[in-house]
């Protein structure tokens, strides 16, 4: 995997996410064309063999550096704003499922069905299947369905846990005694990977969590069929 990828986002899998990006693109390039006249007015002081007479008295110019600043602040809380309000819209989920974190594994409980909920545990490096990835793959995945709104209901047994999954824009701490609440909804079928971002012990490294987005036929099937039931 090339450098860059690395630091790159991951490919969004969510309409949320691809708002985070292109705000993150539209901020940067602010800061690259801010970044780029104030080197070129620095480094043109410095090689300018000239002086301005009129320089302790510029009324014009100061106004000017003190509009354009505050111009640019508005073109980038603007879009900041909107985008809050959307990540904190709560509007008729599908579905809701409450995620416990523990030492060091998740829980999962889908509260509109009757008594389907179970544990999900990292697989032991010697459990894995060809293609499976290791350190991040799990014995049970949280499975939703594509194009439907899931609200995450987050908390813990025990410390603070994080529950992360970068692709869908979600990050929630898990808090013993609280619930922290939001929604996602995935746009297209696959896996997705994330792990706990809090420092929560020794084995903080070792409880992914993996989300699987598949067609409301097979949700469906997989609620029948669900051996946890």
């Amino acid at each position: 995997m090339s450098t860059w990828s690395q630091l790159s986002f991951s490919d969004s899998a969510s309409p949320l996410m691809e708002e985070l990006i292109l705000f993150h693109d539209h901020t940067m390039l602010i800061l690259v064309l801010v970044t780029t006249l104030v080197g070129y007015i620095i480094v043109t002081l410095f090689t300018n063999k000239y002086m301005d007479r009129f320089l302790l008295q510029g009324n014009i110019i100061e106004i000017v550096w003190t509009m354009v600043p505050a111009l640019l602040l508005i073109f980038i809380a603007l879009p900041s704003l909107h985008l809050l309000y959307l990540l904190d819209e709560y509007d008729n989920p599908s579905i809701t499922i409450k995620t416990l974190g523990h030492q060091w594994y998740w829980s999962y409980e889908y509260s509109d069905f009757l008594n389907l909920e179970f544990d999900s545990y990292m697989l032991p490096t010697k459990d894995l299947d060809m293609g499976q990835f290791r350190l991040i793959e799990v014995d049970n995945r949280m499975i939703v369905p594509l194009n439907s709104y899931i609200r995450i209901l987050v908390s813990s047994s025990d410390v603070i846990h994080s529950w992360t999954v970068p692709s869908l824009s979600i990050k929630a701490d898990a808090v013993p005694g609280r619930l922290n609440q939001l929604t996602f909804l995935v746009n297209r079928p696959g896996l997705f990977f994330g792990q706990c971002s809090e420092i929560c012990g020794a084995n903080h490294s070792f409880m992914p969590i993996v989300v699987e987005a598949v067609t409301m036929k097979s949700f469906l099937n997989w609620i029948n069929n669900a051996e946890y039931l």
